[in-house]
């Protein structure tokens, strides 16, 4: 018979022998005797247990790989995924969905999804003029300086101006923000406020809580003419959840079993 190329296809070719879900030793020793890996390494179970975890549906970690192969069961050991086990009482023991890192996940996607669309109407909903100030807030969190919200009677179409730096010097910026419900910016709308820029501004950020029309995007970056950043509102929102601002964060511990690596010592 060939020999399994991979630590990963002799580990699935272990578990086809045997019948039944393994431990971490027990995987190797199948390995070793049945010669169906070469390790060239000194310590080859360490090699079995890493990709284990690695590809382990039950756990996730920074290093583990987005390709699952195994679940972890309650009692440590090892199995491979869509497989049942039998128990000695009759029962079969599989990983639970419902408790699975997936799952948890899968819910957590809906919440952020669900949550983000909450944030966009809670914008739509604020005066203008604050709007004016919460779009402040976001330059300041990404880094630009001295951002000020100019007063409305003397704001010539510009809200606001400031600085960011660029290297080793400062790009003046001018921004306007458009707090609607549902009307799209036109292309008009973005010349206009291009028109209004001081000249000596090399860039404009036009917010909008709505969206912008195909005609509004092809116009913000014409050849010969300032840049005009668009910044849409779920853009506004995912900066919101990055820079963490007008949001609090509850961290919620997620649990992995772990068993495997308190008996190490004793396989």
């Amino acid at each position: 018979m060939k020999k399994p190329a991979t630590i990963n296809e002799a580990i699935k070719e272990a578990f086809k022998r045997e019948g039944r879900p393994l431990r971490v030793k027990e995987v190797y020793l199948r390995i070793k005797e049945d010669k169906l890996y070469l390790f060239n390494t000194a310590t080859p179970e360490q090699v079995v247990r890493t990709a284990l975890r690695r590809h382990s549906k039950s756990l996730d970690f920074p290093t583990s790989s987005p390709k699952k192969l195994y679940v972890t069961l309650d009692d440590g050991r090892y199995w491979l995924i869509g497989k049942i086990e039998i128990g000695t009482e009759g029962r079969a023991t599989v990983e639970s969905e419902v408790n699975s890192f997936e799952h948890l996940k899968g819910i957590h996607n809906q919440y952020l999804t669900d949550f983000k669309q909450h944030l966009l109407i809670s914008l739509k909903s604020i005066e203008s003029h604050s709007f004016e100030s919460f779009c402040r807030h976001l330059l300041v969190a990404y880094g630009f300086s001295d951002v000020v919200v100019t007063k409305k009677s003397r704001d010539g179409g510009i809200d606001g101006y400031g600085n960011f730096k660029i290297g080793l010097s400062y790009v003046k910026v001018a921004f306007q923000c458009k707090r609607y419900a549902e009307t799209p910016i036109r292309r008009g709308q973005v010349a206009e406020f291009r028109g209004n820029m001081p000249w000596d501004y090399q860039q404009g950020i036009l917010f909008t809580t709505s969206t912008f029309t195909k005609d509004a995007k092809e116009a913000a970056f014409l050849v010969g003419k300032v840049p005009i950043v668009l910044i849409d509102g779920m853009e506004i929102v995912n900066f919101m959840i990055e820079k963490k601002i007008g949001v609090e964060v509850e961290e919620l511990p997620i649990y992995t079993n772990a068993i495997d690596l308190i008996l190490q010592g004793e396989e």
